[in-house]
């Protein structure tokens, strides 16, 4: 864990077991993975973005759990899922979808699918 990395988790240290689970399964699909902190979000890419790491509120402060954060995707198909917070279609065919976890087990075969096709979608571009 880098010293950028824990900055974004200044004021949510609670979800940094969610993070730090979620980065080494998606370092074990895509170990070339480039891991790009920014201000307010955490980028995850290999020739091109694919998902993201965030505290972005798609859900009102009374719905969210004390730790939680929000994985961000793109799909070319809008992915229909009561897990699934917000999804936009920010461009023909290119949908963002943002997924609150607030517990390392959320980090399942599913999201993991989701990540992996997101992954393989943006490579396409």
């Amino acid at each position: 864990m880098t010293d950028s990395e824990l900055l974004l988790f200044e004021g949510h240290s609670g979800a940094l077991p969610i993070y730090e689970k979620l980065k080494k399964e998606i370092l074990d699909v895509y170990p070339d993975v480039r891991i790009k902190v920014q201000k307010t979000q955490i980028s995850f890419s290999r020739k091109y973005l694919f998902a993201c790491v965030s505290f972005t509120k798609v859900r009102k402060a009374k719905d969210r759990p004390k730790n939680w954060l929000v994985v961000t995707f793109g799909l070319g198909h809008q992915e229909e899922s009561p897990r699934i917070d917000v999804a936009t279609e920010p461009y023909p065919n290119r949908w963002t979808h943002h997924v609150l976890i607030s517990e390392t087990d959320e980090i399942d075969d599913e999201l993991m699918a989701w990540i992996r096709e997101a992954g393989e979608f943006a490579e396409r571009k």
